[in-house]
């Protein structure tokens, strides 16, 4: 899962460890036959370190949709069914749907400098709206820079204990930005790929800048509202989840011993809209298939959404969505964008035609040292081949 760059994965501790409960609980809502093997790949993830799953899932089988795991630590009952969660860089399928819509509408090209648009940033007029959008441009990832050598330049405080005590501090999209800009590009604009927040909080901008509206206006006027997307939100500076919603945990050390907090409620303006949006399974199982079915952005928009960018490699990004060949064994080429913050993660998966899907919010104890990384992965990739490798 893409995290704050090229940071991949969960941190969690198992919850039997935290807490003492004997053994994950399930909830099943949905319609159609009962999937054991959907459950089993769910409480695969419980018992790696998750400390819950909500999972949603669309095939030839009809919708089912279900849950492990615990709502709260220290308390019985699974997470709901359809409870709202953080979705981390989900959100930057929307904010590139919404940029993609004022391209439609001839308001801003693809290919138009940026620096014309948001002159007051002084930015390398090289940028091009399509650079941002596949994280060509360059710029500084403001949560932090990881080299292949492993050295790191640090960005904004966004772990730790600092972050904890910290994570309801405002900060505002044009302070992100210009803190990027404070550091040296990460390479020529153009010249390579590289996942960055930044790129998507100055895409927001130029949103604002275009349509004379905030992100939160347009993103309600243009997708929200007309999706019915009851249950999906930007937060903006507002640190609560409303409604129904699992927990989510930061753990870090003091004094030698191990201090877990619970971090549902934070201010998300660390993040933006690279990835401060809250939604649920159902909701993100709407917006994607809308999307998908060009029912937001033309078709010709649509097919370069879906045209990875070349240098992008693996990750195959294109213009806010990732396409990943799974092969004839599977279900062939998927598209999707998950994401995380801290201590809360989303996945959102299709088939091209839509036929087979699967959305889900996981919750976990967070943490550095990303203590549980093969383990989260592992059981991240048994969901997936679960649904798009059913053979």
């Amino acid at each position: 899962m893409m995290r704050h760059g090229h940071r991949l994965g969960l941190a969690a501790m198992a919850a039997t460890m935290l807490i003492g409960v004997a053994a994950p609980g399930v909830a099943v809502a949905g319609t159609g036959a009962d999937r054991p093997e959907l459950r089993d790949a769910m409480r695969a993830a419980v018992d790696a370190g998750l400390t819950g799953v909500q999972l949603r899932v669309h095939d030839e089988h009809g919708e089912w949709a279900g849950s492990a795991g615990l709502r709260e630590l220290g308390r019985p009952g699974a997470p709901p069914t359809d409870g709202r969660f953080r979705i981390g860089s989900n959100t930057k399928t929307f904010t590139a749907a919404l940029m993609l819509q004022l391209v439609a509408e001839d308001r801003i090209g693809l290919d138009d400098v940026v620096a014309d648009r948001l002159p007051e940033f002084g930015l390398d007029r090289r940028i091009t709206v399509r650079m941002l959008l596949q994280h060509t441009s360059g710029l500084f990832n403001f949560t932090g820079e990881y080299y292949d050598d492993g050295t790191v330049t640090p960005g904004i405080v966004w772990s730790g204990r600092e972050w904890v005590d910290s994570r309801f501090r405002t900060y505002r999209p044009a302070e992100l930005v210009r803190f990027a800009l404070s550091k040296p590009p990460r390479f020529a604009p153009g010249t390579d790929w590289n996942y960055s927040n930044t790129n998507y909080v100055v895409v927001r901008l130029l949103i604002e800048k275009v349509s004379g509206r905030s992100y939160a206006e347009e993103m309600s006027r243009r997708i929200l509202r007309p999706l019915g997307l009851r249950d999906t939100t930007v937060p903006g500076t507002s640190p609560e989840i409303h409604g129904p919603h699992a927990h989510s945990y930061y753990r870090y050390e003091e004094d030698g011993r191990q201090v877990t907090v619970d971090v549902t409620r934070q201010n998300p303006s660390w993040i933006s809209s690279a990835g401060d949006m809250i939604s649920t399974t159902e909701d993100l199982h709407t917006f994607f298939d809308a999307l998908l079915d060009g029912k937001l952005i033309p078709e010709a928009l649509l097919a370069e959404m879906r045209e990875p960018e070349p240098m992008s490699g693996a990750y195959g990004y294109g213009l806010g969505v990732m396409v990943q060949d799974t092969g004839a064994a599977c279900s062939g080429v998927v598209l999707t964008h998950n994401g995380s913050v801290q201590g809360s993660a989303a996945l959102m998966y299709s088939t091209l035609d839509g036929s087979r899907t699967l959305e889900a919010s996981i919750t976990y104890v967070d943490d550095a040292a990303g203590s549980t990384v093969g383990p989260g992965q592992a059981a991240i990739a048994r969901l997936f081949t679960t649904v798009f490798c059913p053979a």
